[in-house]
Order: C-alpha cells, then sequence, then structure tokens
C-alpha cells in the first residue's frame, strides 16, 4: 500500500449543514482497498455525517464521492449498498429471532417458484462464515450467539451482498476483549482478502492495534491524514482536541488532597447481601457522602443488574437498604428519587435522552417527575434550569430548544447528567457513563463528577473499563459471575492485581 495508490473511495470537498450546524465544511477522505482507515474526532466532530453521506442517508450540500475515479451520489443505504458499500454498526440491526443463515440471506433468499431453498441457503451461510474462520450452527437462531458473533454475522451480511467497502461504526462498544479479539481477526482476513474498511471507534488502544492510517476531524473539517505507525497516542488525541489535553482526565488520587466534608465517615447507602434471583448475588456495598464508589467487572459480570437494584429499576427480592441508617424498600425510581438518588443509565438513547425533546425538556424531566404531575414548574423556570447547567457543564448546543438527539453524544450525556443534577440528589448512580464518546468529554464529565464527590455528594458509577474505574474511584467493588468478590482501595491496587482477582485469585 503506497501513498500515491488509487482509492476504491474518494471524498472531495465535502460540506453538509443542518438547521444551525456546519457539520462538515470541505472534508477530503480516501480509503485504499486492502487497509483499515480510522476515523477520529471527537463527539460532534462529524465522523457520523460523514458516514451518512457515504451510506446514502444523507446528501452532500456541496462536493463529489468517487468510487473507482467514477462519480456516485448513493440516495439511500440500499442504493450505497448496490455501489458495493455496506456499514455495520455498534446496535446490530439483525432479527435475533431468525437464524443465523437467515440472517445473512434476508431478502435476498435463494428461492424456486414455488419455495425457499433453505439447504442451499445455510450451506452458502456456513461457507461464508468459514471463509472469516468462524464455524457455528447457522441455523440456530441468532440469539444464541455473543454480541461479537452477532457482528461477524452482519459483517457475513455485507459480504453476501458482494460488498468491497466496508464501514464498521464503534463495533467494539459493547464487547469484551476476547471479543474484540475475534472481531479483529476477521477484520485482518478482510484486509488480507483486499476489502477497504472504515473503522469508527474511541478506544486508543484499538485504533494502534488495527489501523492502517487514521484521519482526524474537528469541528466538521479535516485536521490531518497520517500513518498509524507514524502518529502518537498524544499527537493523536491534540490533533483531536485543538490543544494539550491530559489523555486520561484527572485521577482521584491527583485531585489536590481535598479535604472530604464532615460527616464523610458515615454511609449515606448501605446494602447487605443485595441481590435478585435470576440476577445478581450478595452485593454489600457502603457509599460514603464525598466518596466515588467504581464497579467493575468483565462484561456480564452483573455490574448494571447491581446497580438497577440500588435505583428500583429490578426490585430485590433479598438483602437490605439503609439510607441515612434508616432501612428502606426501594420499589421503583420514584421510591429512589424521592429517597435522594439519582441514575445515568447505560444505554442513554434507549433508556435516557427522550431524543425527540428539546434539551431543556430533557434537563427538567427528572425535576418534574420529582415534583408530581400537579405541580408544574414553570416555563421561566425551566429556562433559568436549563440555561444555568448548560453553562456549568460546557453543553455545544445551538440553544436549550434543540431536539437533544441532534447533539453529540457527549453532550447528551452531559444533558443526563444535568437533567439529575437538577434534582439535587445525594447519591448519583452512573452506568458506564463515559461509553462512546471521545477523551476530551470524558475527562471533563468524569471532573464535573469529582468536582461534586469533593462537595459533598456520594457516587456509584460502573465502568467495563478497568482502567477508569481505577482511575476515577476512591475504592472499588469487584464483580464476577454476578456475586461480589471484592471491596478495594483504588490507590492500594492496580488493573493486574484486580484481573487476578476476576481470573479467580484471592482477594
Amino acid at each position: 500500500m503506497t501513498s500515491n495508490a488509487v482509492p476504491v473511495l474518494e471524498m472531495q470537498r465535502i460540506s453538509k449543514s443542518f438547521p444551525g450546524v456546519q457539520a462538515l465544511l470541505g472534508v477530503d477522505f480516501r480509503l485504499l482497498a486492502g487497509e483499515v482507515h480510522t476515523l477520529m474526532g471527537q463527539n460532534g466532530a462529524g465522523k457520523s455525517t460523514l458516514v451518512k453521506i457515504i451510506t446514502g442517508v444523507h446528501p452532500p450540500d456541496s462536493g463529489q464521492i468517487l468510487l473507482d475515479g467514477r462519480p456516485i451520489r448513493p440516495s439511500s443505504p440500499l442504493d450505497a449498498q448496490r455501489e458495493g458499500i455496506s456499514a455495520v454498526f455498534q446496535e446490530v440491526n439483525l432479527c435475533a429471532n431468525l437464524s443465523v443463515a437467515e440472517n445473512i440471506y434476508l431478502g435476498r433468499e435463494g428461492s424456486s417458484p414455488f419455495a425457499i431453498r433453505w439447504g442451499e441457503m445455510r450451506r452458502r451461510a456456513a461457507a461464508l462464515l468459514a471463509d472469516l474462520n468462524v464455524h457455528i450452527d447457522v441455523a440456530a437462531p441468532l440469539s444464541a450467539f455473543s454480541l461479537a458473533v452477532q457482528q461477524i454475522v452482519a459483517i457475513a451480511r455485507a459480504l453476501s451482498a458482494k460488498a468491497r467497502i466496508l464501514i464498521l461504526d464503534e463495533p467494539t462498544s459493547s464487547l469484551a476483549e476476547d471479543e474484540v479479539k475475534v472481531l479483529f481477526s476477521v477484520i485482518r482476513r478482510l484486509k488480507a482478502q483486499g476489502m477497504a474498511i472504515l473503522f469508527i471507534t474511541h478506544f486508543l488502544d484499538q485504533v494502534f492495534e488495527i489501523s492502517d492510517r487514521i484521519t482526524v476531524l474537528r469541528n466538521g473539517q479535516r485536521v490531518g491524514e497520517h500513518p498509524a505507525a507514524e502518529l502518537s497516542r498524544m499527537q493523536l488525541v491534540t490533533s483531536m482536541v485543538g490543544r494539550d489535553v491530559a489523555e486520561d482526565g484527572p485521577s482521584r488520587a491527583e485531585r489536590a488532597q481535598a479535604a472530604r466534608p464532615a460527616g464523610g465517615d458515615a454511609p449515606f447507602l448501605r446494602a447487605r447481601g443485595l441481590g435478585k434471583k435470576g440476577s445478581v448475588r450478595g452485593i454489600d456495598l457502603d457509599v460514603r457522602p464525598g466518596e466515588e464508589l467504581g464497579i467493575a467487572g468483565l462484561l456480564g459480570a452483573g455490574k448494571s443488574e447491581a446497580v438497577r437494584l440500588l435505583f428500583g429499576i429490578d426490585r430485590a427480592d433479598e438483602g437490605t437498604v439503609e439510607i441515612g441508617g434508616e432501612e428502606v424498600r426501594i420499589g421503583s425510581p420514584i421510591d429512589a428519587i424521592a429517597r435522594g438518588l439519582g441514575f445515568c443509565p447505560e444505554d442513554r438513547k434507549l433508556e435516557g435522552i427522550v431524543g425527540e425533546l428539546s434539551l431543556r425538556e430533557n434537563i427538567v424531566l427528572a425535576l418534574q417527575a420529582k415534583r408530581g404531575i400537579f405541580r408544574n414548574l414553570p416555563r421561566a423556570r425551566q429556562d433559568e434550569i436549563a440555561r444555568a447547567y448548560i453553562e456549568r457543564l460546557g453543553i455545544v448546543a445551538a440553544d436549550a430548544e434543540v431536539p437533544i438527539a441532534r447533539l453529540s453524544g457527549g453532550n447528551q450525556q452531559k444533558g443526563l447528567l444535568a437533567r439529575w443534577l437538577a434534582t439535587d440528589p445525594r447519591m448519583l448512580i452512573l452506568d458506564e457513563p463515559t461509553r462512546g464518546i471521545d477523551v476530551a468529554a470524558k475527562g471533563e464529565i468524569m471532573g464535573q463528577v469529582m468536582n461534586l464527590c469533593d462537595k459533598g455528594m456520594a457516587v456509584v458509577f460502573v465502568s467495563s473499563e478497568m482502567a477508569d474505574a481505577l482511575r476515577y474511584a476512591d475504592r472499588v467493588v469487584v464483580l464476577r459471575d454476578r456475586r461480589q468478590v471484592a471491596d478495594l482501595a483504588a490507590g492500594e491496587t492496580d488493573e493486574q492485581a484486580v484481573y487476578q482477582i476476576i481470573a479467580g485469585g484471592a482477594a
């Protein structure tokens, strides 16, 4: 692969704007056969818009797209697929109730005048997956397999449509480390076969593990294209952000030995033996004012299930919870809110934001629920609250009336944080608060959370990234196989020690 190789795909001077937002401005991009080209940038940099233009979701306002030197203008995802361009997204858009073979060939089943040729379809599906070194029962339902295998089935579907260009948009966000390795082995195999692959991720380690070249977008403009081997991690971060930035943000230990609030030793919340049959068991937590408690473990360890019990989304059927020294029963989120708890869920799009509502409406949503349906917040007060939190958290939006779905992932996450801060909680639960957001936004959000801790708020946060759990927490509770196996002082342990515990070593 050389710098003067003819691109399979070339985008020239692409611009795109939406009401109040210049999403892309004069962007050039090229993709070569037999390479993995990673597209990087902060949330809101224009990555998703560029992908949507390539795949025919949005037409560009200006500029042109060349495929093998020939101008194209896909008008829909189906149109792009006919040109050999397919995309696989973080959320696998397949039918879990159908078989693997049916998902691969859905809409393209081989048929006779009277029936679908099921045997032939299954043989072709098995052969296609075998080329990717994946050997599974293609007659089994897709739901029987891990997320990594489902991602690979989505890739196989793209290959069955004769794709020459494969776009992978955040495909590893919900995968465990061993699943990422499986997916990367497939990507390398496709690259060796001459596939042109556009890869998008927020995980810096993965960028340098899999990429041949990296293009960086910032504020809708291209700021550089680099061979991955010639770019350091900090050069990449600085290019994305446009200024020098501490890659990982300030750690809890690096905070100025701030004095903890008075009374910080008495737990605000205490859980003993908390659990739910078929979910998670044996959870013992002490969460103190001014303390940040991390919950860590591998994918499927029960982290989200544990905090859902604390907030009453799921009902515990064993154990006890005390708040302020009083035993309580949290039977619903309304109970939790009334007790001074707030909760930012893992899936902000499905369980967090209400995309059609404005940023203002999303921010005041929990406060209005806390007040009840007969005590409406006056509009002037809503505007005041929204303005205050937009400024306080640095939310980037044209104004408070923009639908929150139009904001970048990092700004949506800040909007969710603002929603719960507006209720003046005593304890905030954050489930994967930095998933799917860029490194600068992560530092800003976790910096805000640590500021809240310094002022006396109790925080529980879940993270699948062990480094983040240790960096941002005072203490880390470790889960394995849906049970609690350790409670550690973050400053007195390291990643290796935690992984040894997860692997079955002594706490």
